[in-house]
């Protein structure tokens, strides 16, 4: 009885010498960080991305970055076009955006003004000095090609017909009439269009109308004015009479295709800005 009683407290003192061993070993381990905690997975809230962190005792440091997954998803390269101005795409480098401007501004880099241009007053006579075929009145006539030419400075060709009125309705209605080669002409916003009726048996040369700087300067001083600056370019070879002709029309279409104007063969305000006498 005395053996079993010895042989039960030392095995009883061999299980707590063990118990007390095993705790000091887990005490040494912890010290020592070699204890694994559970991963943690935390997603940066502006980025998207998420990153691994390994818990106690881990280099706060170093950090795995994962990218969010893509398979399965569509990017986008194509700039954006804005269709507000001044409104840039925030989801693209600011370099790289491009703006959608409404207005297309073609800028004509051939045009050139002549600076050195001195106006004259010429003697024309009360007649054409060269034969020239006069125009007949129509009411539906339509100046060919106007509705082509582009620009608000041509709009006045586009829409000009003329009309028949005696001289009583034409006085009423326009201050300034002048009489060039015995045909009478009004004045109306810059330009000089020909008064049909105000005398029935005056004869007319072009029809339609003729830009002028102000009213003191008539149509036949105009159309002088306008040969002899392309007479002085080299463009005109005919002779200074004041007649819108064809001579001077077809010399007036060189001149303006050269300038790259509208080739309207007539004098209108953009001709006479690069001639220097606008």
């Amino acid at each position: 009885m005395k053996i079993l009683l010895t042989l039960t407290c030392c095995l009883g003192l061999a299980a707590l010498a063990g118990a007390e061993q095993q705790n000091n070993n887990q005490n040494q381990i912890k010290k020592k960080g070699g204890g694994t905690a559970p991963q943690q997975q935390v997603v940066a809230p502006q980025t998207g991305k998420k990153f691994k962190t390994t818990g106690t005792g881990a280099n706060p440091h170093v950090q795995n970055f994962q990218q969010p997954n893509t398979v399965g998803q569509h990017v986008n390269k194509t700039k954006v076009h804005s269709q507000v101005t001044g409104q840039s795409n925030v989801n693209s480098p600011a370099s790289k955006t491009t703006f959608n401007k409404t207005k297309n501004v073609n800028i004509n880099k051939n045009v050139t003004v002549n600076k050195n241009f001195q106006v004259q007053k010429f003697n024309l006579g009360n007649h054409p000095k060269g034969n020239y075929q006069a125009v007949k009145f129509s009411q539906n006539y339509k100046i060919a090609g106007a509705q082509n030419w582009k620009g608000s400075k041509y709009v006045v060709f586009k829409n000009y017909h003329p009309q028949w009125q005696n001289q009583w309705w034409w006085s009423q209605h326009y201050n300034h009439i002048s009489i060039v080669f015995g045909a009478p002409y009004y004045w109306d916003a810059g330009y000089w269009y020909p008064a049909w009726g105000y005398d029935p048996g005056a004869s007319y040369y072009f029809d339609g109308p003729i830009y002028a700087s102000n009213p003191e300067m008539d149509p036949g001083q105009t159309v002088a004015n306008v040969q002899s600056a392309l007479q002085q370019q080299g463009y005109y070879q005919g002779e200074v009479d004041g007649v819108l002709g064809p001579q001077t029309r077809a010399a007036l279409a060189e001149y303006q295709s050269a300038q790259g104007l509208e080739p309207t063969g007539a004098v209108d305000e953009p001709t006479l800005e690069t001639l220097g006498m606008a």
